[in-house]
Protein backbone atom coordinates (compact mmCIF):
# COMPACT_ATOMS: atom_id res chain seq x y z
CA UNK A 1 0.00 0.00 0.00
CA UNK A 2 2.62 2.58 1.10
CA UNK A 3 1.81 6.22 0.30
CA UNK A 4 -0.12 8.54 2.60
CA UNK A 5 -3.62 8.05 4.02
CA UNK A 6 -5.83 10.11 6.32
CA UNK A 7 -6.61 8.95 9.85
CA UNK A 8 -10.19 8.31 8.80
CA UNK A 9 -9.16 6.20 5.80
CA UNK A 10 -6.62 4.34 7.93
CA UNK A 11 -9.28 3.42 10.51
CA UNK A 12 -11.38 1.92 7.70
CA UNK A 13 -8.49 -0.40 6.79
CA UNK A 14 -8.87 -2.49 9.96
CA UNK A 15 -8.88 -6.14 8.94
CA UNK A 16 -7.09 -5.43 5.67
CA UNK A 17 -3.56 -5.96 4.50
CA UNK A 18 -1.57 -2.72 4.61
CA UNK A 19 1.34 -3.99 2.57
CA UNK A 20 4.03 -6.55 1.86
CA UNK A 21 7.71 -5.64 1.80
CA UNK A 22 10.15 -6.77 -0.85
CA UNK A 23 12.41 -9.75 -0.18
CA UNK A 24 15.54 -9.10 1.91
CA UNK A 25 18.46 -11.51 2.36
CA UNK A 26 19.64 -12.27 5.89
CA UNK A 27 23.30 -13.11 5.30
CA UNK A 28 26.08 -14.19 7.62
CA UNK A 29 27.61 -10.71 7.69
CA UNK A 30 24.35 -9.25 9.03
CA UNK A 31 24.08 -12.06 11.60
CA UNK A 32 27.68 -11.45 12.74
CA UNK A 33 27.07 -7.69 13.00
CA UNK A 34 23.97 -8.32 15.10
CA UNK A 35 25.97 -10.71 17.32
CA UNK A 36 28.52 -7.94 17.91
CA UNK A 37 25.84 -5.36 18.66
CA UNK A 38 24.00 -7.59 21.14
CA UNK A 39 26.94 -9.57 22.53
CA UNK A 40 25.14 -12.80 21.61
CA UNK A 41 27.84 -15.01 20.07
CA UNK A 42 26.15 -18.39 20.44
CA UNK A 43 27.70 -20.78 17.91
CA UNK A 44 24.37 -21.47 16.17
CA UNK A 45 24.59 -17.89 14.89
CA UNK A 46 28.29 -17.23 14.31
CA UNK A 47 30.10 -20.52 13.64
CA UNK A 48 28.95 -21.91 10.27
CA UNK A 49 31.07 -25.07 10.41
CA UNK A 50 30.06 -26.04 13.94
CA UNK A 51 26.41 -25.17 13.25
CA UNK A 52 26.54 -27.38 10.14
CA UNK A 53 27.94 -30.29 12.21
CA UNK A 54 25.98 -29.93 15.45
CA UNK A 55 22.54 -28.54 14.61
CA UNK A 56 19.59 -29.69 12.53
CA UNK A 57 19.66 -26.38 10.61
CA UNK A 58 22.49 -27.24 8.21
CA UNK A 59 24.36 -24.07 9.13
CA UNK A 60 23.93 -20.86 11.07
CA UNK A 61 20.62 -19.19 11.80
CA UNK A 62 19.69 -15.58 12.48
CA UNK A 63 19.01 -14.52 16.04
CA UNK A 64 15.26 -14.37 16.71
CA UNK A 65 15.68 -10.75 17.75
CA UNK A 66 17.46 -9.99 14.46
CA UNK A 67 14.46 -11.41 12.61
CA UNK A 68 12.23 -9.16 14.71
CA UNK A 69 14.49 -6.12 14.18
CA UNK A 70 14.39 -6.24 10.38
CA UNK A 71 10.66 -5.54 10.55
CA UNK A 72 11.28 -1.81 11.12
CA UNK A 73 12.85 -1.23 7.72
CA UNK A 74 10.28 -3.41 6.03
CA UNK A 75 7.46 -1.44 7.65
CA UNK A 76 8.86 1.83 6.26
CA UNK A 77 8.88 0.21 2.85
CA UNK A 78 5.41 -1.35 2.88
CA UNK A 79 3.11 0.53 5.25
CA UNK A 80 1.35 3.83 4.61
CA UNK A 81 2.23 7.10 6.30
CA UNK A 82 -0.59 8.80 8.21
CA UNK A 83 -1.45 12.22 6.88
CA UNK A 84 -0.73 14.93 9.45
CA UNK A 85 1.35 12.64 11.65
CA UNK A 86 4.26 14.44 13.29
CA UNK A 87 5.75 11.31 14.82
CA UNK A 88 5.14 7.56 15.01
CA UNK A 89 6.84 5.38 17.59
CA UNK A 90 7.22 1.70 18.28
CA UNK A 91 5.02 0.97 21.31
CA UNK A 92 6.05 -2.67 21.58
CA UNK A 93 4.50 -6.06 20.98
CA UNK A 94 1.63 -7.83 22.69
CA UNK A 95 2.68 -11.15 21.23
CA UNK A 96 5.73 -12.46 19.38
CA UNK A 97 6.26 -16.07 18.37
CA UNK A 98 9.39 -17.34 16.61
CA UNK A 99 8.10 -20.24 14.50
CA UNK A 100 10.89 -21.13 12.06
CA UNK A 101 14.59 -20.25 12.23
CA UNK A 102 15.93 -18.06 9.41
CA UNK A 103 18.98 -19.82 7.98
CA UNK A 104 21.87 -17.64 6.85
CA UNK A 105 21.46 -16.68 3.20
CA UNK A 106 17.66 -16.99 3.16
CA UNK A 107 15.35 -14.21 1.99
CA UNK A 108 12.53 -12.86 4.15
CA UNK A 109 9.69 -10.41 3.67
CA UNK A 110 7.06 -8.94 5.97
CA UNK A 111 3.30 -8.88 5.60
CA UNK A 112 1.31 -6.30 7.60
CA UNK A 113 -2.42 -6.50 8.41
CA UNK A 114 -4.05 -3.70 10.40
CA UNK A 115 -5.90 -5.32 13.33
CA UNK A 116 -6.86 -2.22 15.29
CA UNK A 117 -6.74 1.58 15.06
CA UNK A 118 -7.93 3.33 18.22
CA UNK A 119 -7.96 7.07 18.88
CA UNK A 120 -6.60 7.40 22.44
CA UNK A 121 -6.69 11.20 22.47
CA UNK A 122 -7.53 13.81 19.83
CA UNK A 123 -3.91 13.77 18.65
CA UNK A 124 -2.90 10.17 19.43
CA UNK A 125 -3.73 6.97 17.54
CA UNK A 126 -2.81 3.47 18.72
CA UNK A 127 -2.45 0.85 16.00
CA UNK A 128 -2.11 -2.91 16.28
CA UNK A 129 -0.66 -4.60 13.24
CA UNK A 130 -0.60 -8.37 12.75
CA UNK A 131 2.86 -8.89 11.34
CA UNK A 132 4.24 -12.00 9.66
CA UNK A 133 7.86 -12.47 8.59
CA UNK A 134 7.82 -14.98 5.74
CA UNK A 135 10.82 -17.03 4.61
CA UNK A 136 11.11 -17.61 0.89
CA UNK A 137 10.49 -21.28 0.07
CA UNK A 138 9.33 -22.20 3.59
CA UNK A 139 5.79 -23.26 4.48
CA UNK A 140 5.90 -21.72 7.97
CA UNK A 141 6.87 -18.11 8.72
CA UNK A 142 9.89 -17.06 10.74
CA UNK A 143 7.69 -15.18 13.17
CA UNK A 144 4.28 -13.74 13.84
CA UNK A 145 3.73 -10.70 16.04
CA UNK A 146 1.08 -8.25 17.20
CA UNK A 147 2.97 -4.97 16.78
CA UNK A 148 1.79 -1.80 18.49
CA UNK A 149 2.47 1.69 17.20
CA UNK A 150 1.61 5.14 18.54
CA UNK A 151 1.02 7.90 16.01
CA UNK A 152 0.96 11.54 17.09
CA UNK A 153 -0.73 14.41 15.23
CA UNK A 154 -0.31 18.17 15.50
Amino acid sequence: MAGTVSREAYAKLVGQELGISSWHTIDQKQIDTFAEATNDHQFIHVDPERARRETPFGGTIAHGFLSLSVLSGMAYEAMPTLEGSVMSINYGFDKVRFLTPVRAGKRVRARFVLAEATLRAPNELLSRTNTTLEIEGESKPALVADWLGLHFFA
